[in-house]
């Protein structure tokens, strides 16, 4: 959880000036950077984390562009992100953070009480999901729930999260065979619903072509699909199910 040195070095010439002062941070401490284009709530937020002694703000931006700087050179160990954001919205820097494979946990400050919305964020491996509108009484606690690896939901939208669970559960019990996929296959799984091809798969995996396509051969024949694109068309209609 500490700062790197690039980090210290407050990526000179490349963002705004930070407001905050360059401290030593303990191991015991979770860093945090928050990105909103709205200046008075973005500031409350700040007020609130501030007065926490084992949370420490490192940084902030007004827009999705300058978030993802600031996360590739300052390292935090969580980033709040505001989900509409002029430049990146949050579900294209999610991606892109995931992309990069920066090691930060995302939490989404959003508006948006539809499922889907929420599903897509959590497809995106943000473990966060606060309503703006309880953010400031949440904001703290899903921090350090996020920061230790768990899940934080709203208590507005946490039937979505059932939800979810309760599809997959579901899920597998329609399709027996997707409990003996492997992790591997699982997760090409995944990069299918990410429209992603075998080569693409292959260059992020570090495998080649040719085992990719062996591995979508298995989870066709686990599955039982047939035809060309009936795992894709899997893959897409449980792409929130599929873990």
């Amino acid at each position: 959880m500490n700062i790197s040195s690039e980090g210290e070095k407050r990526i000179k010439g490349e963002r705004e000036k930070s407001p905050f002062p360059l401290l030593p941070v303990s191991p015991s401490q979770i860093t945090i950077l928050i990105a909103d284009d709205h200046p008075i709530f973005r500031k409350g937020l700040l007020q609130v984390i501030q007065i926490e002694p084992d949370l420490v703000i490192v940084g902030e931006a007004a827009d999705g562009q300058t978030a993802l700087e600031q996360i590739k050179t300052l390292k935090p160990d969580v980033a709040v992100l505001d989900i509409d954001m002029p430049k990146k919205n949050g579900f294209v820097l999610a991606q892109e953070i995931g992309d990069y494979k920066l090691p930060v946990k995302i939490v989404f400050l959003t508006m948006y009480k539809e499922e889907n919305a929420f599903n897509r964020a959590l497809d995106l491996g943000v473990k966060g999901y606060l309503l703006k509108d309880s953010a400031v009484t949440d904001i703290v606690a899903g921090i350090r729930a996020v920061a230790s690896g768990l899940h934080f939901i709203s208590p507005a939208i946490s039937s979505y999260l059932i939800n979810r669970h309760t599809r997959a559960g579901r899920l597998e019990d329609e399709k027996p065979g997707l409990k003996d996929l492997t992790p591997m296959e699982r997760r090409i799984l995944k990069l299918i619903a990410d429209n992603k091809t075998s080569k693409e798969i292959a260059a992020e995996l570090f495998i080649s072509a040719r085992t990719v396509d062996n591995h979508r051969t298995n989870i066709a024949t686990k599955l039982d699909l047939h035809g060309s694109h009936a795992l894709l068309k899997f893959a897409f209609d449980h792409k929130s199910e599929v873990d």
